[in-house]
């Protein structure tokens, strides 16, 4: 017996897997895209150098499937602070590249109707932040959302810890990429209170010199404490930009 469609799982609506007529029909219920932006650098010898990418995917394909919003393809490259350990395979692009892509982007998405864009980030570095932010649109509305601004409250261990390849980042990644998480390799890189009081999210972070990439308690992060930061970061989404009630999401799948 065929399952109900009303009870299917919603598959993300990714548009690089879609037809222009299915498109097309995606926009005219609803004229939303949303646009994940990621980055290719280092946080510590244990994790992949696309994790922020990899998270704000998933955030995007989950809410792709249970709004039934086109997202567009990943943007893989943002700012990065040079300053940072680098390691091999890290590759950072200007602010103005990184705004003249969506810059370019966006006409062609306008004329196909999209009215209001959401891109999702997971790097806070201020000029990166500012690229995004001053993007230009003609009529659509463009809404930059850095899913670790949000105020995470109690819900870390180490609520304070500069999030650099630490707890938040590393429980993220383990909740959505276990696989490519080296635990074996983290370790815990401390601030003192001198360095804790002069850092702040988005300024250029100066790592102390035994740092490998990485700031904050790595070692403390777990799969559950990713999956709470997540589905944290998610309900807030959902409440704030879709008006959606807290909760559980109806159900999706993954391709």
């Amino acid at each position: 017996m065929n399952e109900p469609a009303a009870e299917r799982p919603r598959r993300p609506l990714r548009l690089k897997e879609m037809t222009p007529e299915a498109a097309r029909r995606a926009l005219a219920a609803n004229p939303r895209l949303i646009v994940p932006v990621g980055t290719c650098e280092q946080h510590g010898p244990h994790l992949p150098l696309g994790g922020d990418t990899l998270v704000v995917e998933r955030l995007a394909d989950d809410l792709s499937a249970e709004f039934q919003t086109l997202c567009a393809p990943t943007l893989e490259f943002g700012v990065n602070d040079r300053g940072e350990v680098q390691g091999a395979g890290a590759a950072s692009v200007r602010r103005k590249t990184l705004r003249r892509w969506l810059n370019d982007l966006i006409p062609d998405w306008e004329r196909a109707g999209i009215a209001e864009i959401l891109v999702l980030t997971m790097n806070g570095f201020a000029p990166h932040q500012e690229a995004l932010g001053t993007v230009v649109a003609d009529r659509a509305k463009v809404r930059v959302i850095d899913i670790l601004a949000l105020d995470f409250g109690t819900l870390p261990e180490f609520p304070d810890d500069p999030m650099h390849g630490g707890e938040i980042d590393t429980s993220l990644v383990l909740f959505v990429r276990p696989d490519l998480v080296r635990m074996d390799a983290a370790y815990d890189c401390i601030l003192t209170e001198s360095d804790l009081r002069r850092y702040r999210r988005g300024s250029v972070l100066r790592l102390p010199v035994d740092s490998q990439g990485s700031v904050g308690h790595a070692t403390s992060a777990t799969r559950e404490k990713g999956e709470r930061f997540y589905r944290f970061i998610l309900d807030r989404i959902r409440e704030r930009v879709f008006g959606a009630n807290s909760g559980a999401a109806r159900g999706v799948e993954r391709a």
